[in-house]
């Protein structure tokens, strides 16, 4: 079996290597490439390790005809096109715990660093001035500290806040209030926060909605002498309505590590009194830098050598312990998107995804995942769990997830219903003692069946010697009968056949059993 092979194009720490050749990967480490060297070789390569040297754009993807996964050393991703890589079927992961306390850290340095005039204090007495009545500080103690974002680092920001005894109110979408007690922190709203805190720190990354979230309006509802810390991504804040605000006096003071554009070599905040900034260390540390090397190689090799998933940006997660209990599932359920897919008449506009039993008790979004693929393959030769999903979103369907705790027929169901023109239309599968696959029902009609090869699906009215028509049509064309399976509505009514044939069905044979009598639809099927 042949080797993984990875690429580092960014430096990293060794160790990262080592991990790659360890867990069963070839890697090289080739650093500093331009754009067109870098799509001179990516071509040979299944995995790409990266920092934020290197951009993975279009033009890059394009080019990676082997590439399976990018991993990103740290948080950010601004260096990858996500929608590319989505759209070519290759998996973006992140380790976005790895710098999360370094990056915490230095926000809290920084606020300090605001809240005594530091640098400023620093020169000066360098300078030999000793100007102690110049420089006059204020208390975090009992001050009020504004979080934008309360994710992973803004939660630890605000646990360090809450240990310097600052109050933290937190503006972020996504947070409970049952996880805003259990932080120790005050919800509110963006207007509330920007009228009540002393410091504002910014943790969020950079999209759509985030974008300029401290623009020039909203930094006119903050408090006068407010702080403002910015740590996570430039963009977030308008930078020249922060000049202006630091000019007349309204912004206390201000502290980035990010800029709008970097590297940041000329700014008109440069040389603003009560500004300070960094070259975008928030996650410079040893300890940072080691943690997220080793993380982002573990990820990628689990990927690669078992199929594990972790801290993906454009897939469910799926970890190397979940990934074979759930490889059976996820097979039974690509073969009834497929199953669905090929059988579809028109464009297909809704899909519920319903699990019950056993694999009611999985993580469902592997298991979607999986009939997206199946069914995307009637748009797509290269679709695969990444870019299912894109492909699906990209065509208006609507996916459904439902999860059933009821007990049903069988110990483990999967069932895909799809909205087409002529109304609902429904499959349904379940895994059998050994973990094979096999379909239950399709549209209604009770009928055992595997789904592999090449198939030969009928439907046709129930009637007397129609077994022995199709079977004598395929025995005159020369094509062997694997398994055969029947099902139907009731005694005379619908009925449903599924036949696996040795070999691919030619197009007259198809037309030849069209024809027979009281035939309604002929597909040819392959799983």
């Amino acid at each position: 079996m042949t080797k993984p092979k990875v690429l580092i194009s960014d430096k990293m720490d060794p160790n990262a290597a080592q991990i790659f050749r360890e867990r069963g990967c070839e890697v090289d480490e080739i650093t500093g490439k331009t754009p067109e060297e870098l799509k001179a070789i990516i071509g040979q390569y299944d995995g790409l390790a990266i920092r934020s040297a290197t951009k993975v754009t279009q033009e890059i993807l394009d080019a990676a005809t082997n590439l399976k996964v990018i991993g990103r050393a740290g948080i950010g991703v601004d260096n990858v096109d996500i929608p590319a890589a989505s759209a070519k079927g290759v998996v973006v992961m992140n380790t976005p715990f790895g710098n999360s306390i370094t990056t915490a850290e230095h926000a809290i340095a920084l606020m300090f660093a605001l809240a005594r005039q530091l640098p400023e204090a620093d020169a000066s007495t360098q300078a030999g001035k000793w100007e102690k009545n110049r420089f006059m500080g204020v208390e975090v103690t009992g001050k009020t500290l504004g979080l934008i974002g309360a994710g992973n680092i803004g939660s630890i920001v605000a646990s360090r806040a809450l240990g310097l005894r600052m109050k933290v109110v937190a503006y972020d979408p996504f947070l409970t209030p049952e996880r805003a007690v259990e932080m120790g922190v005050e919800k509110a709203d963006l207007d509330t926060l920007l009228a009540k805190a002393d410091f504002i720190t910014l943790h969020t990354p950079l999209t759509d909605q985030t974008r300029n979230i401290l623009s020039r309006e909203n930094l006119a509802k903050t408090k006068k002498g407010v702080r403002i810390i910015n740590c996570a991504r430039g963009g977030l804040l308008d930078e020249a309505a922060l000049k202006e605000g630091l000019d007349s006096g309204h912004i206390g003071g201000a502290a980035l590590d990010v800029f709008a554009e970097e590297p940041a070599k000329q700014s008109p905040l440069f040389g603003t009194p009560n500004f300070i900034c960094t070259p975008h260390l928030g996650a410079s540390t040893n300890e940072a830098q080691v943690n997220v090397a080793l993380q982002v190689a573990e990820q990628m090799a689990d990927y690669l050598v078992s199929g594990g998933v972790t801290n993906a940006l454009n897939m469910p997660s799926l970890s190397a312990e979940e990934a074979p209990k759930l490889r059976p599932y996820m097979a039974l359920a690509e073969k009834l998107g497929s199953l669905v897919g090929q059988l579809a008449h028109d464009n297909l506009t809704k899909i519920a995804i319903e699990v019950e039993g056993a694999a009611a008790q999985l993580n469902i979004k592997p298991i979607s995942g999986a009939v997206l693929c199946g069914l995307m393959r009637r748009y797509s030769d290269t679709v695969n769990m990444v870019n299912a999903p894109f492909l699906a979103k990209e065509r208006g369907l609507d996916v459904r997830e439902v999860r059933h705790d009821r007990e049903g027929d069988y110990h483990t169901l999967i069932r895909v219903t799809v909205q087409t023109s002529q109304g609902e239309r429904s499959v349904a599968g379940t895994l059998f003692g050994n973990g094979e696959p096999r379909l239950v029902e399709a549209f209604g009609i009770k009928v055992e069946a595997d789904l592999a090869g090449h198939m030969l699906y009928i439907v046709n009215e129930d009637a007397p010697g129609f077994i022995g028509r199709i079977g004598t049509l395929l025995g005159e064309a020369g094509l062997n009968i694997g398994t055969f399976h029947l099902g139907r509505r009731s005694a005379g009514g619908e009925a449903l056949l599924l036949l696996s044939i040795d070999a691919p069905i030619p197009e007259p044979v198809l037309w030849k059993a069209c024809n027979l009598p009281g035939v309604k639809t002929v597909k040819a099927l392959q799983f």
